[in-house]
């Protein structure tokens, strides 16, 4: 029986694979010829047509949707077919197969939607998929993480569905049509101000921060998936698509702010962590917050390209750490580790080119993206707090990835006194091998195809310079910090309350559950005590069951028909009425 299990989800794994890299080879071939003949198509499928009321299915089809259809594909089908050796003890491996082709599903229908209710469709589907697959090993820290994540997402849900409800002033739902010549209404105002809530909610800023290092607690080839190009991307593609509305909107600027804090609060808070998949979880943070910022800056083009180069280094980087921690006893902690790239130099080499391209070293996919992004900066009419916060959050990422190379390649290994590391699973280093082309070979096929002529930056030699600066900083101190104890230094040069500050995400964990589940969860607790336990039990259940029972037993002695109680009734009955005479 269980060998046909396993054969039927095998089976399902390579049925899944071919679709998606079929799909995916679709896609690129269309979106050659959209990007060469300037073409879009725009589709509409009616559904029913009822008296004068439509249900109508739109698809929005251009070189962008085709584009990121194209990349979404790409990284699905390698981490379908990494989980088929990745999770091949799992019993349920058709289940989660499913899930993750749901998952995708979701995607697609978000990426290819100019009407805002299938968007809240895609919207809502990822939502609802990213609670299943987070609380996939079912225990405690992954049903708190789950929860966590979906009700986040419900902020910005509700906010989708605001934003349908405002949009029946227009008489449709397909905002494409009217987003150019209603950009100053004042409804547009407010649904421009809902989907950056909306948006900031699926990407994680700050304060909606909290939940994408939680869902951690998700297999590894899903937080491949998630941190790459589906869940925390969709909101960075809706803001793009939504981008002519809201350059003339003040609450972009705060936007601004929110996304530079929280690019710099990621790059901190994974310095101090020691867990392997939270510090790749906090740089897709701090990557997040590098998108949404140029993209309020009004650069989209950019934001989508730093999108697409991001998705492959970061799946692959999740791929191999999976790999690593499947190797090391299913344990995290980079502390255990060490000395890896003598026993499994495949992966080895995997990691450390996804590392240096999250870095931006030159001509790795990284470096096209980000360096643009930094010298658009640096050209920018913008503060200094601004400047700082993104050249300090590149400095900061340089500094945790040397200090997680030096961790897990060059310092000593820590975990067993006999231990067994090999190089040889085939099926996760096959697609492995498929994305660390794509790491090196994205940044520059994605300039030329993004970007129809290119762009010409002048700048001094010192701002120029700049990033190389700030790399070489972050790199010295990674490799410093890494050659001795973070804590000693800490006490040494931070007071501990101020370390602890730092790396907890600047409490957002507690800000965003702790603190509203104690506030609920206590009011509520008075509430019962009060109310339901109080006064109103005092004066009606509890209270008329209390009454009627003293009463009802008062009767009883009554019923009882002896001629002692009537005759002591008698007697009590006389000296009242001689009492009542007394007082006459």
């Amino acid at each position: 029986m269980n060998k046909n299990i396993n054969h039927l989800s095998f089976s399902i794994c390579f049925i899944s694979f071919f679709f998606l890299f079929f799909f995916m080879l679709l896609n690129f071939f269309f979106m050659i010829y959209f990007i060469m003949n300037n073409y879009v198509l725009f589709l509409e499928w009616e559904l029913i047509s009822f008296n004068s009321m439509n249900i109508v299915m739109s698809i929005l089809l251009d070189w962008m949707s085709l584009l990121f259809m194209m990349f979404v594909s790409l990284i699905s089908s390698s981490v379908i077919f990494y989980s088929k050796s990745y999770m091949s003890s799992e019993v349920n491996l058709n289940r989660f197969i499913l899930l993750v082709l749901l998952f995708v599903f979701s995607m697609i229908l978000l990426i290819i939607s100019p009407n805002i209710i299938s968007i809240f469709l895609g919207w809502d589907g990822l939502g609802l998929v990213s609670y299943c697959l987070v609380i996939y090993y079912q225990n405690n820290k992954s049903y708190n993480a789950g929860m966590l994540t979906a009700l986040s997402n419900r902020v910005g849900d509700v906010m989708i569905l605001m934003v349908i409800s405002w949009m029946m002033n227009y008489g449709s739902w397909n905002y494409i049509f009217y987003m150019n010549f209603m950009a100053n209404d004042y409804s547009m105002n407010l649904i421009s101000l809902m989907i950056i809530i909306a948006a900031m909610t699926k990407s994680a800023q700050i304060p909606f921060s909290s939940w994408l290092p939680a869902a951690m607690a998700a297999p590894t080839p899903v937080s491949a998936l998630v941190h790459s190009s589906t869940l925390v991307t969709a909101g960075v593609y809706l803001l793009i698509r939504f981008n002519e509305l809201l350059m003339n909107i003040y609450v972009i600027k705060i936007l601004l702010i929110l996304s530079g804090l929280t690019m710099f609060m990621a790059g901190i808070s994974a310095n101090y962590e020691f867990d392997l998949k939270k510090i790749i979880a906090l740089s897709t943070l701090s990557q997040l917050g590098l998108m949404m910022s140029i993209l309020s800056m009004g650069f989209y083009d950019l934001a989508f390209f730093h999108l697409l180069t991001h998705a492959m280094f970061k799946a692959l980087l999740f791929m191999c750490a999976g790999m690593i921690i499947h190797m090391m006893s299913n344990n995290q902690d980079i502390r255990f580790m060490g000395g890896i790239s003598f026993y499994i130099p495949l992966t080895s080499l995997c990691m450390n080119i996804s590392n240096l391209a999250l870095c931006g070293i030159p001509f790795l996919s990284g470096f096209y993206s980000k360096d643009l992004i930094l010298e658009m900066v640096s050209m920018s009419n913008l503060n200094f707090f601004i400047f700082y916060l993104y050249y300090i959050s590149t400095g900061l990422t340089m500094f945790y990835t040397i200090r997680l190379l030096m961790y897990l390649m060059v310092n000593d290994f820590n975990l067993m006194s006999i231990y067994n590391l090999y190089d040889e699973d085939y099926v996760m280093l096959k697609s492995m091998m498929m994305l660390l082309m794509m790491s090196l070979i994205s940044g520059s096929l994605l300039s030329w195809l993004i970007f129809s002529y290119p762009y010409m930056i002048y700048l001094p030699l010192n701002l120029k310079m700049m990033v190389i600066y700030v790399s070489l900083l972050g790199m010295i101190l990674g490799y410093l910090i890494s050659k001795m104890n973070f804590y000693s230094v800490n006490k040494f040069i931070l007071s501990y309350n101020l370390s602890y500050f730092l790396s907890f995400m600047w409490f957002m964990p507690n800000l965003s559950t702790y603190i509203l589940n104690y506030g609920f969860l206590n009011m509520g607790q008075k509430l019962v005590k009060n109310i339901d336990m109080g006064w109103s039990e005092f004066y009606s259940g509890y209270g008329m069951f209390n009454i009627i029972k003293n009463y009802s037993s008062i009767y009883f002695i009554f019923q009882m028909s002896n001629y002692k109680i009537y005759l002591f009734s008698f007697i009590i009955w006389m000296m009242m009425l001689m009492f009542m005479m007394l007082m006459i």
